[in-house]
């Protein structure tokens, strides 16, 4: 969000994906039935209501265990942690995906959860006296 990268950035975008493919959204949209939350808004919600069914794609045949799933979802949920230092490494992810680590911590409220609302109420607020008219340039629009 203040464009500082970090070795768990790519963390933070598998992340993203693993709860993309697993839900059928995109993180890219606002969703207006739950409310114009982002995807991870959206996942968070519904794991905090421990509705995990409703985050699995319906056009997912889990032939396997129901609980890899889950799993999944929980690991996705560590890897959108808000602090970077909270995030796992990909190594720790890969051994969590694999079973090696059995106990999975509890994930906090991942970022980006803000429904659209509150970000354009704190878009307006913040960036009020931020801006500036140009009365000087002119543009000509014409072909080449």
């Amino acid at each position: 969000m203040q464009g500082q990268f970090s070795e768990k950035s790519d963390v933070f975008s598998f992340g993203v994906l693993v709860l993309e493919i697993i839900s059928g959204r995109s993180n890219c949209r606002l969703y207006e039935m739950e409310g114009s939350q982002t995807l991870l808004g959206y996942v968070w919600k519904l794991w905090n209501e421990n509705d995990l069914v409703s985050i699995i794609d319906s056009e997912i045949e889990y032939q396997g265990s129901y609980e890899d799933i889950l799993r999944c979802i929980h690991i996705g949920l560590l890897c959108v942690q808000e602090l970077a230092k909270e995030r796992p490494t990909m190594a720790n992810v890969v051994s969590m995906l694999s079973s090696e680590i059995a106990n999975l911590p509890i994930p906090r409220q991942p970022a980006y959860i803000l429904n659209e609302t509150e970000f354009n109420l704190k878009s307006a607020s913040e960036t009020q006296g931020l801006h500036s008219a140009n009365f000087v340039s002119i543009t000509d629009i014409s072909g080449r």
